[in-house]
């Protein structure tokens, strides 16, 4: 139940949003002069009103259609409004019943400051989370809140119940921390035709990959999945081809379908963490490892400086938070930002993918780990080799 002071606030921010949108619209100076008014009147009523408490608001009050007034400045394009709100505290990642966050709301409308303020609010507060995880994460442990982290994330785009997806990691985590085979089959037969890996319709991204290794020379690969990167590269023939594979299953098939018996093929079965000792430099990099997040692609960058040789080019599948438009461009934007500080330059470069994605690919499949019409595919190297 939220407080009369929670819908009197909203409505005056509400009401001066309407208002300086009308006057936006008009044309002249002093319809110009009359919006800036109104808009800082409201902005100051939106962070006297939730910042200071003064009426008991809700920040992160929903109304009636699902939207918070973050949305609602958002929408409007009123970026004074929506500093005063983030700065109170309003959550940059409130979703809608259509899924769309403020974000969306402001990119849909072009409201290109309202999205940087949204942005960067974004970028940082992910940053601050992602630096306590870690420094969590490296104070010992944590596999509890981890696995109850995870779920909960995955929840919000799956569907399945969080003791459903508990379920998952956790025969996930044991698969992938002890190495256990069977419990990739417990995963098949317990989510078979919901949970998609690697699709299909991946392979023109594959495709497309490949041509950052097309140097020749030395390729490092870290995640088989269903061989579509490794069997493109291939085409390019390269003096050596490293592949890092930690599912036993996976790496069985691997060794079935003969990739142990190519000449320029080098296969490492492990986690990528556990045989960093047995890399070497190389030319090109792919980093694609079905279920980790984030921040293990995160981890991974740090070693880039030892692995990737002067001039060389690293990629990697770029789909975190494929299920949101503004999500997404928030995590492209952190991911960027890793290798930057590590001296790289990133590059995404645009593949249009809505006609690789027709109903019929995902049928079967509750999560739809893609549901954009553009993906972002990133081109890394040293920010002296790409001036």
């Amino acid at each position: 139940m939220h407080s009369r002071g929670t819908g009197d606030i909203l409505n005056i921010i509400l009401s001066g949003l309407s208002i300086v949108a009308i006057y936006k619209a008009a044309s002249g100076p002093r319809m110009a002069a009359i919006a800036g008014a109104i808009g800082g009147i409201t902005a100051a009523v939106a962070m006297v009103g939730f910042k200071e408490g003064l009426t008991g608001a809700d920040v992160s009050y929903f109304d009636n259609d699902g939207l918070t007034p973050l949305m609602h400045a958002a929408k409007f394009g009123y970026a004074d409004v929506i500093k005063a709100l983030l700065e109170a505290g309003a959550p940059w990642n409130a979703l809608s019943p259509a899924n769309q966050s403020a974000g969306d709301f402001a990119m849909d409308a072009g409201h290109q400051e309202a999205f940087e303020v949204l942005l960067n609010a974004a970028t940082q507060v992910e940053l601050i989370l992602g630096t306590i995880a870690r420094e969590t994460k490296n104070n010992g442990d944590c596999e509890g809140a981890y696995l109850d982290d995870r779920s909960s994330a995955m929840q919000q785009y799956s569907g399945y119940k969080a003791s459903e997806l508990k379920e998952c990691v956790l025969i996930a985590h044991d698969l992938y921390l002890s190495r256990r085979g069977g419990a990739l089959q417990a995963v098949r037969e317990k989510y078979k035709q919901h949970k998609a890996a690697m699709m299909a319709w991946e392979k023109p991204l594959m495709e497309a990959h490949k041509a950052v290794c097309s140097g020749g020379g030395s390729i490092l690969n870290v995640g088989f999945g269903m061989g579509l990167v490794d069997t493109a590269i291939q085409q390019y023939g390269p003096a050596k081809h490293t592949i890092v594979e930690a599912h036993p299953e996976v790496y069985e098939r691997m060794l079935r379908t003969g990739w142990g018996e190519k000449d320029n093929v080098k296969i490492i079965f492990g986690r990528w963490q556990d045989v960093l000792s047995q890399l070497e430099s190389y030319d090109g990099i792919f980093f694609d490892i079905y279920g980790e997040y984030y921040e293990d692609l995160s981890e991974f960058h740090q070693h880039l400086p030892k692995l990737l040789k002067a001039g060389g080019i690293y990629s990697y599948f770029n789909g975190l938070c494929g299920g949101n438009a503004f999500f997404h461009v928030v995590y492209c934007h952190l991911v960027s930002l890793e290798p930057e500080n590590l001296g790289y330059s990133t590059q995404l470069i645009p593949l249009p993918v809505k006609e690789c994605l027709a109903e019929e690919v995902w049928q079967g499949v509750r999560h739809k780990y893609w549901q954009l019409d553009t993906y972002y595919l990133p081109v890394c190297q040293s920010i002296h080799d790409s001036e």
